[in-house]
C-alpha cells in the first residue's frame, strides 16, 4: 500500500508526529528570520529540507521532552525559560530599586550594623 493511502493508526504517534513537523517548521523559520533579518519572507521548508537540516530531529527531542514534562506535571521548556527570564529581570532590575527604598526608610534611632 502506498504511503499516502495508509490508514492512520494509534492515538499517540499520529498526533505527536504532527506536532514534530510543526515545531520543525517553527525552528526553521526562527533561524531564517535570525539570519536574514529584514529580508525574511516567511518561507516554509519542505519535509526533506527539515530532515536534512536537522530541524526534524531537534523538534522531535523538544516535543517528546515537553510531552514527558507535561505528563509529570512539570512546565514545558518554553514556559520554564520564560519563568527564568522573568526571575532574571526581577533580580537585576527590580530588586536593586527595592533595596534602595528600604535602606532610605530607616527610622530614627535604628542602629546600622557594620559588616
Amino acid at each position: 500500500m502506498p504511503k499516502h493511502q495508509r490508514k492512520t493508526r494509534g492515538k499517540f504517534w499520529p498526533r505527536v508526529r504532527a506536532l514534530i513537523w510543526e515545531k520543525a517548521q517553527e525552528l526553521y523559520q526562527m533561524e531564517q528570520a535570525k539570519t536574514m533579518g529584514s529580508d525574511f519572507k516567511g518561507t516554509t521548508a519542505t519535509r526533506k529540507e527539515l530532515r536534512e537540516g536537522g530541524y526534524f530531529h531537534t523538534a522531535k527531542l523538544i516535543v517528546l521532552r515537553n510531552l514527558w514534562r507535561e505528563k509529570k506535571g512539570l512546565p514545558s521548556i518554553e514556559e520554564e525559560a520564560y519563568a527564568q527570564q522573568e526571575q532574571t529581570i526581577t533580580k537585576e532590575f527590580l530588586l536593586p530599586f527595592k533595596n534602595q527604598i528600604l535602606s532610605n526608610n530607616k527610622r530614627k534611632g535604628d542602629v546600622e550594623e557594620n559588616a
